[in-house]
This record gives C-alpha cells, structure tokens and sequence, in this order.
C-alpha cells in the first residue's frame, strides 16, 4: 500500500484506491495521480481489495482486471454484491471487444485500455464521480457559498474565498453533503490516506480557519459524529 499527499490546487481533489499489480505502472499512476493533487492508495492483490471498505474510505477506484489472488471481475463482482456505490474506473490491457460490455454490465462505471493520458483520466474519473452523485456539472452550491470545481475556486456571494488545497476538500465534502454530519474519520480519510495525517489537531485547525473565512456558524461540530455544514 502506498499514501498519497495532497500538495497542491488545481483540481477537485479525489481519494482513490488503486488496484494494479505492475509494480512500474502502478508507480506512474500513483504518482501522476498526486501530481493532479488527489490522494492515492495503491494496492497490488485482488483479496487485499475483496476487503477494503471501498465506499467509507474512497471516491473512487481505479481497478486492473489481471490482478493476482482474485482477478478484478470477481472483485468488482463482490462490492457490487455487497450494495457498494463506489465509482469504478476499470483500467485494464484486456482487449475492448472481448471485455467492455460484459464489464459494464457487472458494474463498472468507465472501462479504459491502457495506456491513457493522465488528463483524460483524471476526467474521467471526475466524470464517474458527478454521476454517481447525481450531477452533471462541476458547480456546487449551498446559499450564498459556492465552489466551481474544475476552477477549484470558491465564493461567498461574490466574494472570492482563499482556500488551501485541504481548506477546500474538506469544504467540498462539506458541501457535497450539507445538512448532513461528516465523521472525522472520513474527512481525514479523504485529506490524508489510509495512513496517518500530520497532527492530531491538524483537522481542527483546518475547520477553524474555514469557519473564519465562510462564517463561524455555518460549521457545526456534532458531538460524536463530526462536523455539518448548515443550510
């Protein structure tokens, strides 16, 4: 497994799992992931990813179809099984014709032959993310606050917002699901990898310094559940 840092703006940021076995091309593609500004964990065995908690951890998932242990279909196969909603970008050698359809069908939202320029899937991967949330566009708003993603810019009514990259995540998530309570662990999640984050504090910070620029009462800390942003 590999952690992947989000250093820098650019893009909406994404929380990816990716499954490839090639120890080269899983490389490049997690490195030219975090060069788009996501947060990449990589993974090489298909029974490793038969466990992962797809949909609490990530926003999408990269998936190779020859992976050893269990091959991405029957992976694939089993979140379905088990009413995960996860975006799946299949990336795979496998010739089109013989696999495309029968992929779809078993639930992937994207199906991609290698090799693909890293701009396209990182468009690709925004893509399946705007239809599994019921969207067609990059715009998110909420009152007056706004964020237009594939700008990553966010306003307060007119106002242009100054975010860092993690100040916007987190309010991107925020927006995604307002009215709703965030856990901490999902936030962190998304900001950090699987692995640990800087400091203990370091969301709480975070969290301040968004309250300050959008309002100090549109955040809500719900007591054991996380934070919401109000309506």
């Amino acid at each position: 497994m590999k952690r992947g840092q989000d250093q820098r703006g650019g893009r909406t940021t994404v929380h990816i799992l990716l499954l490839e076995d090639d120890q080269v091309l899983g490389d490049g593609l997690a490195n030219g992931l975090k060069l788009e500004g996501h947060v990449v964990d990589w993974l090489t065995c298909g029974r490793d990813a038969e466990a992962a908690d797809v949909d609490s951890d990530f926003d999408a998932v990269i998936l190779d179809l020859g992976l050893p242990g269990v091959d991405g279909k029957r992976v694939l196969q089993r979140w379905r099984r088990n009413n995960s909603l996860v975006p799946v970008l299949v990336l795979t050698a496998y010739d089109r014709d013989s696999h495309c359809a029968e992929t779809l069908d078993i639930g992937a939202d994207d199906y991609v032959t290698k090799p693909i320029p890293m701009p396209e899937l990182s468009a690709r991967l925004r893509a399946i993310q705007r239809r599994a949330a019921g969207g067609a566009d990059n715009l998110l708003e909420e009152g007056a606050l706004r964020l237009e993603r594939e700008r990553r810019t966010g306003f307060l009514g007119k106002r242009p917002l100054e975010l860092s990259t993690f100040e916007y995540t987190i309010l991107e998530i925020l927006l995604e699901r307002a009215g709703k309570p965030v856990g901490r662990d999902t936030l962190e999640a998304r900001l950090y990898g699987w692995e640990d984050g800087p400091e203990s504090n370091s969301l709480e910070v975070l969290i301040h310094k968004l309250r300050n620029k959008i309002g100090r009462t549109r955040i809500r800390t719900v007591r054991g559940l996380g934070y919401r942003l109000d309506p």
